[in-house]
């Protein structure tokens, strides 16, 4: 008889693998690291508010500047070079003896402050920024308070953030950009559409680029190598070439290499931002907490009356008979130290429940606006405010935004109806949000 014919047997499908809870909240917190830079009105803030407090600084003391950072110093330059090579730290001040060159410096740090807070080329002015910041403080680290200290260590984080993603001369180019590219066809192809047109960026880099290069070849101070930069074994050498080189290969992946090159740059930078986003929230909760338990051991403290002796000083007491006022009465003075110890100490533990967060924020932000004016600490004050900014909810600065595009249209409307403001609208702006805010330009 005939064999009969066995039918193909197929092999069985392999079991569909499932995703485990944990796996599936592991990629959806990569996703949302690596899709956008995260909270661009909160880094707009910090942006503007840290640049503006240390500019209005650098104005006020502008005919102090000798005395307090330049050659009239009684903490003079070799006593500072000194310092600087035992503690590590680095200044383009000790790069001369000459006061003209501590003029350049001086002149410098206020137009990059100027400019960080307008937001125009916000990458290449937030390095300057940080140079400017570190170069003056750590030149006399005598003077200043924790205010400084503030800027100090958030002038470093902002160079790692997209702060001009919006609220900027950036965003409102980099949209004219997109809205002029999508009228022409460009987006099409895929490529920036003003990254060739890019004069002063182009020459804006190459001119850091000489200057630091005339700086490494003549020794300047603190360009080292392999030590005394921010990191161990990193001198600053290789740091400031390293971002001068970022800038410049940014503006050729976006001019050159519009497919997955970009996307992995883009996707890079992305993480870079979240990251330092998170460090400076982490930093800000860490100054609350130790403040806050440094509070609690003090007997002053303890007993209620810590509030009452500064505002008993003349030194800080910029209102007397307000500071009279106050001081007078007993309870005031409890309430006002017990309360300032429960919030600072209570804040780090509600950052994740929104509405505790936020009431205790307006309670900060009220103490340090009483002692901008009761102590006569207005820089140290607003240091504090911008850096508790960073928690600020969304939708209260989208309100804000959209009334002040609201009043700017008003004011400066030609007659013709209301255009949608730059920036306003609920929610992230998606063509400044994807190319970090600064535009396709080398230096943004």
């Amino acid at each position: 008889m005939p064999r009969q014919a066995q039918a193909p047997q197929t092999p069985p499908e392999p079991d569909t693998y499932q995703e485990t809870r944990i796996e599936r909240a592991i990629g959806r917190g990569f996703g949302l690291v690596t899709s956008r830079a995260l909270a661009p009105y909160q880094t707009a803030v910090i942006r503007i508010g840290f640049s503006a407090t240390w500019l209005l600084f650098l104005l006020r003391e502008w005919p102090h500047r000798a005395v307090l950072y330049g050659p009239d110093s009684p903490w003079s330059l070799d006593m500072a070079r000194r310092l600087l090579d035992s503690n590590h730290a680095f200044s383009v001040l000790p790069w001369s003896d000459s006061r003209g060159w501590f003029e350049c410096v001086y002149l410098a740090a206020v137009v990059a402050a100027a400019l960080l807070m307008l937001g125009w080329r916000t990458r290449t002015m937030s390095v300057l920024f940080m140079v400017g910041v570190i170069s003056l403080q750590n030149r006399s680290v005598f003077i200043g308070d924790g205010g400084d200290n503030v800027i100090h260590l958030m002038s470093m984080y902002l160079v790692l953030t997209r702060c001009g993603q919006v609220w900027s001369l950036d965003a409102r180019r980099a949209k004219r950009a997109a809205a002029a590219a999508y009228a022409s066809g460009g987006e099409e192809a895929g490529r920036a559409p003003a990254a060739s047109r890019d004069l002063p960026g182009v020459i804006l880099w190459a001119v850091l680029g000489l200057g630091l290069a005339l700086a490494q070849l003549n020794g300047s101070y603190g360009l080292g190598w392999t030590e005394g930069g921010p990191f161990p074994h990193i001198g600053w050498s290789p740091v400031l070439w390293g971002l001068w080189l970022a800038h410049g290969l940014w503006w050729a992946v976006q001019r050159y290499a519009p497919g997955e090159p970009r996307t992995v740059l883009d996707t890079l930078t992305k993480l870079a931002h979240n990251g330092a986003l998170l460090v400076i929230m982490v930093e800000v909760c860490l100054i609350y907490a130790t403040a806050g338990w440094y509070k609690i051991q003090g007997s002053r403290w303890q007993d209620g009356t810590a509030v009452y002796y500064p505002m008993h000083l003349d030194y800080f007491s910029p209102w007397p008979a307000l500071s009279e006022l106050l001081g007078s009465n007993g309870v005031m003075v409890m309430l006002i130290t017990y309360g300032t110890v429960m919030v600072q100490v209570a804040f780090p533990f509600t950052v994740f429940n929104r509405r505790l967060k936020n009431v205790l924020l307006v309670a900060m932000i009220c103490e340090h606006l009483s002692i901008a004016f009761l102590l006569g600490l207005p820089f140290f004050s607003l240091a504090m405010i911008t850096a508790d900014a960073v928690f600020l909810p969304t939708n209260f600065l989208n309100w804000v935004s959209a009334r002040l595009s609201g009043l700017r249209e008003r004011l400066f409307s030609r007659g013709g109806a209301a255009r949608p403001a730059d920036g306003t609208g609920g929610g992230e702006p998606e063509a400044r949000t994807g190319h970090g805010g600064g535009g396709h330009t080398l230096v943004g």
